[in-house]
């Protein structure tokens, strides 16, 4: 019945998501992200092709971004606990200020790798016209599916949601 329901919420986040293209230059489900540098928070800057190879979630967010604030705790928590879950995890904050994306990254205390976006073209690319956005993207870069809202992400239903998109 779970694996069902997990089939399920993919598919309707998916059919959701093809309807709903709005910011410009989004890119549909199933479709592969494109080229970007991504300007670090708290680390070396990347370009986003440097994280093929391994399953990759994306979360977008703000530091004003109150459902953003409540989701983050999760999303750490997920990424010290995967496990066996092959996954790197990323952070993109739509701030215009790095400063307070920064102060909010210091009070969530995370572990990720965190970019910023102030131009917007990830914003767009990813569909980020309301946050929190979390994109799950394949080994070779596809967008498999993408979810608006504050999550609990570190569930055992979480997880499973996951681990199924992942194989």
């Amino acid at each position: 019945m779970h694996a069902f329901l997990l089939v399920l919420l993919l598919a309707l986040a998916s059919i959701a998501n093809l309807a709903s293209a709005t910011t410009p230059g989004e890119l549909a489900i199933g479709s592969t992200l494109r080229e970007a540098t991504l300007q670090s928070l708290t680390g070396p800057s990347r370009k986003l092709s440097n994280f093929r190879g391994s399953p990759l979630i994306i979360n977008v967010w703000a530091s004003w971004c109150g459902p953003c604030r409540e989701e983050m705790p999760s999303l750490e928590r997920l990424n010290q606990r995967k496990g066996a879950l092959p996954f790197e995890m990323i952070g993109i904050s739509t701030d215009d200020y790095p400063d307070a994306a920064k102060g909010f990254l210091k009070k969530t205390k995370t572990t990720f790798s965190h970019f910023i976006d102030q131009r917007l073209l990830l914003e767009n690319m990813l569909g980020a016209d309301r946050l929190p956005l979390t994109l799950l993207v394949d080994s070779k870069g596809r967008v498999l599916a993408r979810f608006y809202g504050a999550k609990e992400w570190d569930t055992p239903e979480a997880r499973a949601l996951i681990d199924k998109a992942f194989r």
